[in-house]
Order: structure tokens, then sequence, then C-alpha cells
């Protein structure tokens, strides 16, 4: 991606990571068209301009309810192992045209599995194809995170852990996400005992939809090494300057919680006032086929927004790097690739 088209909030000279976008999140309204055709689904509308404003969100509707509506038509067309292959290669192809080195992509096999019955193994092994298939086909690194949808309760994500450490190779962490008020860590601490058994990494949305008692409870009940979200943990000064002096970092994505409405404005988002207190932090889409936007629009548009100054963002970008669940290999080639280019 070239700095003069992000206006120089974006340093070329470092890799550009996203760790923080729902696969399942972003399906584009092509596809999704596509898709409903070959398997007569019933859409609102037939082609994608008149699609597109059932599936994107902006500040005219924003809100919880009317954005996970538009989830309803993402998952609809998922009826097959071949229309989550596709999604899935689809994913890191739009990662490629962003311009982005790297990018773990979290999905939940049941919730992409329940419209249509389907196998939640054969769902991440579809995923995992896909996935592999975008990554021969372009130059982006990808890693998958493994999410359990506490939505269902506590049995059913065991269930769920079950499918995902039966195909422990395909990924790197395990995520939990869903409703955080409803479903506190706490309840989930034998699924994550298990994880890290497993040797996997951890991270948690956490301190969005609940407040800093959820950031702590991800940090000392589940093992948490990231935290999705995380931003009302500057309620608390305490929690704050644990994550600053442990570097736990969160995973910010400003467009998605103002579509939502966690903050009211951009100007209103708490990640900068962690920024000045020394919280390591990186910027993320989450969910871009709802919210309609790139990696770049969180830098050079939604950062500036929120108050955060060319230094902050670059330093973001580096601490995506070292936030990233990568080897130090891994990582040392990435600066290498991206030195090569710059």
């Amino acid at each position: 991606m070239e700095n003069n088209e992000t206006g120089g909030w974006i340093d070329p000279a470092l890799p550009l990571c996203e760790l923080h976008r729902h696969l399942d999140g972003n399906v584009r309204v092509a596809t999704i068209l596509d898709l409903a055709r070959r398997h007569r689904i019933e859409l609102p509308a037939n082609d994608v301009e008149t699609l597109a404003p059932f599936v994107h969100i902006d500040d005219s509707e924003p809100g919880l309810v009317a954005f996970l509506k538009r989830f309803e038509y993402l998952v609809a067309v998922l009826a097959d192992d071949d229309a989550c292959r596709r999604v899935a290669r689809e994913n890191v192809e739009d990662a490629a045209a962003e311009g982005i080195d790297y990018i773990e992509l979290r999905f939940s096999p049941a919730f992409m599995a329940e419209r249509h019955g389907l196998d939640p193994r054969a769902v991440i092994d579809a995923c995992a194809e896909g996935v592999a298939e975008g990554v021969a086909a372009t130059s982006v690194k990808v890693a998958l995170i493994g999410i359990l949808s506490r939505t269902y309760g506590v049995d059913a994500c065991m269930r769920e852990l079950d499918a995902v450490l039966d195909r422990r190779e395909h990924f790197v962490a395990v995520d939990l996400a869903g409703d955080e008020a409803g479903y506190p860590p706490a309840l989930f601490r034998p699924h994550f005992d298990r994880v890290r058994e497993a040797g996997l990494h951890v991270t948690v949305h956490a301190g969005e939809a609940a407040g800093p008692e959820s950031v702590w409870s991800a940090i000392n009940d589940l093992g948490a090494e990231r935290i999705g979200h995380g931003f009302r943990s500057a309620e608390d000064p305490e929690l704050v300057q644990e994550l600053a002096s442990t570097g736990i970092g969160l995973e910010c994505c400003p467009t998605s919680n103002l579509h939502i409405q966690a903050v009211e404005r951009y100007a209103d988002h708490p990640i900068r006032a962690l920024a000045a207190q020394g919280v390591r932090f990186c910027l993320n889409t989450d969910d871009p086929g709802i919210s309609a936007v790139t990696l770049a629009h969180e830098y050079s548009v939604a950062a500036p927004a929120i108050g955060l100054d060319r230094a902050t963002v670059r330093r973001s970008q580096a601490d995506a790097l070292a936030m990233a669940f990568l080897s130090d290999i891994e990582r040392d080639a990435l600066v290498r690739k991206a030195g090569a280019r710059s």
C-alpha cells in the first residue's frame, strides 16, 4: 500500500498486521448474491447496489441490534462446505488487496455451521482449505483463531472446543466471543485450561459490553494474552496500570465500536487515554463486511478522528506485530519483507 494513499498514517517500512477480523463478518456483497442464487436463498434485493444497504451499516442506523441483523445475510449463504471455503479464500484475497502483510482471521465453527446444519469440523476444514488457497495466490501470511460462541452456553462451547481441538493444527489461538455480559469469562475456565494445555494462545472479547471486571477475569481466569476491544479498561486505573506493565494488548476496532454505539463518536473513544497511559493496542476492522471499512480506514480516518497522533498510530502498527501470535522467526521475516519494499 502506497504511503500517499493513507496520508502517511501507515508506515510502509513496517509490516501491516491485522489481529481482529472475523472471517464470517467479511463476506462480499457479490458473493452473498451469488451463493444465494446457487442455493435458492431469498434475499431482500437481487443486485449489489440494492443489497448493500441491507448488509452494510453506517452512522445513519447504528446500534447492536442493527449490526447483528446484518450478520443474518452473511451467514444465511453459508449453505455448504464450498461456500465456507470460498468465503475464507476471499478473506485472504481482500487482505492482499488492502496491502496487509499478516492477518489473523477468527471464526466460530458452530456459528457458521448452525444455519444449514453443517458439521463444525467440516466448516473448520473448509475454512482452512480456503485460506490455504488464498495464501497460495497471494503474499499474505495468515493464521486462524477459533472462537467459542458463549452465547450458546457453557456446554455448547465445550462441544465447539472439542471440534477446534480435533483440528488443532489449523489454529494458533482460541477466542471467547458473544454475549459478554450474560456469560462472564469465569464460566469458561475449564475450556481455556484445555486451550492452554493444547499449546494454543488465548485472546478474549472483554471490556466491550461489560466493564473492567470482565477484562480482569479474562486475564486471571482464562489466561488472556490479548483482549478483544477492551476499551472499558479505562474505567479502572488499576487495570490500566496492569495492562501497561504486563504488555497485554488491546485489539482496538474503532469503527465497529461506533457502529454498535459502544461509543457515540470517534472522539469519545477511550483508546486515546489508554494509549497515553502506556497501554499497547493495535487497530483492526472487526467485521469489515458489515462496517464496510478497510484497515487503511481505521488508520487514516478513524485514528485521527479519535485524536491519535501519527507517532501513536505508528507505534500501534509496531505493536500489532509484537502482539501477533507469531514466532520470532516469522516476525523477523515480515520485517525483512517490509524493509525490502520500502
